[in-house]
């Protein structure tokens, strides 16, 4: 019985967590506004409009295309911007390819510029976890060591594989980091022409 109850608020949870609106949203919207704010928000249209369909028939509202397409296309501007383009890159989010033709060629200046952040910084975070994985096994096998549960010769050669291992991704660490002072110093070149250019 409670596995079944647990199962139901799973359920409840997710299907609420996909809603773009709620019941009393979906009551009061002002389709214009809501269009607005998705196209500020850069989500791909179609998709997004047919996720509010279905959350307001429940409601038993009927959504306004139209309204909701000028609001979208008002909104749009705002969203597509080259120092937008260059958050949403950098923030590792993706690009549903909204922009029209006049504003595209900035947003995805900045987007490239922000993605290129994005990759190295992860890139970064991952060598750092793998230096962490290596030295939990070092310490795994000193303690092994320790309490005699292992050829020392083998554990202490498996130890200093490790160690040489670490060196290597500390160095690479070393020249990602300067990848990504650059990397910085492009954003920060960017940020400055964009706002001269007002």
């Amino acid at each position: 019985m409670l596995k079944r109850v647990v199962m139901l608020l799973i359920t409840a949870f997710v299907l609420s967590s996909c809603q773009t609106m709620s019941k009393e949203e979906c009551a009061v919207a002002d389709w214009r506004v809501v269009g607005e704010q998705d196209g500020a928000a850069g989500y791909e249209p179609q998709s997004r409009f047919a996720r509010h369909v279905k959350a307001c028939e429940r409601a038993g509202v009927l959504a306004d295309q139209t309204l909701w397409y000028q609001g979208y296309q008002q909104g749009l501007p705002r969203y597509c911007t080259p120092l937008n383009g260059l958050s949403v890159g950098r923030d590792g989010k993706s690009y549903a390819n909204v922009c029209p033709v006049g504003l595209d060629a900035g947003f995805r200046e900045g987007y490239s510029l922000g993605q290129a952040y994005y990759r190295k910084s992860s890139d970064i975070r991952s060598a750092e976890s793998q230096i962490r994985g290596l030295e939990q096994s070092i310490r795994a096998d000193q303690d092994l060591i320790s309490k005699g549960q292992v050829d020392q010769r083998e554990a202490e050669r498996r130890i200093d594989d490790n160690r040489w291992k670490i060196r290597d991704l500390e160095r690479e660490i070393g020249r990602m980091q300067s990848d990504l002072r650059r990397i910085e110093a492009d954003m920060e070149d960017f940020r400055y022409t964009r706002a001269l250019r007002g």
